[in-house]
């Protein structure tokens, strides 16, 4: 039971569920209720696959393809950075994705909820901790990640349009910064 609390909370802060909510907020802006109903249980399948797909196989693939962790958030972050310019340079929220059908997988599911800081962490803490208490930690926490987008409909009511426009804005402009320094920690942690 400790080792599993012991897991929770760097990964709570990996998969930081409330910094991802006005990124999910922006993306889902306008569509029906159960469209969103529909990303949200995409985004949590997806997250959690990936996620536990990458604890089973992550360091022997990385391995056998020659990819350091640095690699990998190097590649996360520049996707990021370059889903967050097409938020910022958007006109039209309607022109942020045009691919509703695949948002929950991508990006929300990875590399939002899931992405290279729950791989990074989630590989450390299996060699401290465990598999089984690191596994039941990153599911809990990706579901914990659901609650939250579930509850964004009374937010987004709260906000009204104006508030929904700024809130995308700003959240593509955290978003181009988490990535930059997703991309900075893992050039650090190259040259290291």
């Amino acid at each position: 039971m400790v080792e599993f609390w012991l897991c929770f909370v760097p990964l709570f802060v990996a998969v930081d569920a409330l910094g991802t909510l006005p990124i999910f907020i922006s993306l889902t802006a306008g569509l029906e209720r159960a469209r969103v109903r529909t990303i949200i249980w995409q985004s949590l399948l997806t997250a959690t696959a990936v996620a536990l797909a990458f604890l089973g196989v992550g360091k022997g693939v990385f391995a056998l393809l020659g990819i350091t962790v640095s690699d990998f958030m190097v590649a996360g972050g520049v996707l990021l950075f370059l889903l967050s310019l097409r938020g910022l340079l958007a006109g039209e929220r309607k022109h942020l994705l045009s691919d509703h059908e695949s948002i929950g997988a991508v990006p929300l599911g990875v590399p939002l909820i899931a992405g290279p800081a729950v791989f990074t962490t989630s590989l450390l803490l299996v060699d401290e901790y465990g598999l089984i208490p690191t596994v039941l930690a990153t599911v809990a926490n990706i579901f914990i990640a659901g609650i939250v987008f579930w509850a964004s409909d009374a937010i987004n009511r709260i906000l009204g349009e104006t508030g929904m426009r700024t809130l995308s804005k700003i959240a593509s402009l955290i978003l181009a910064a988490i990535a930059v320094m997703i991309v900075r920690k893992g050039v650090m942690s190259y040259l290291n």
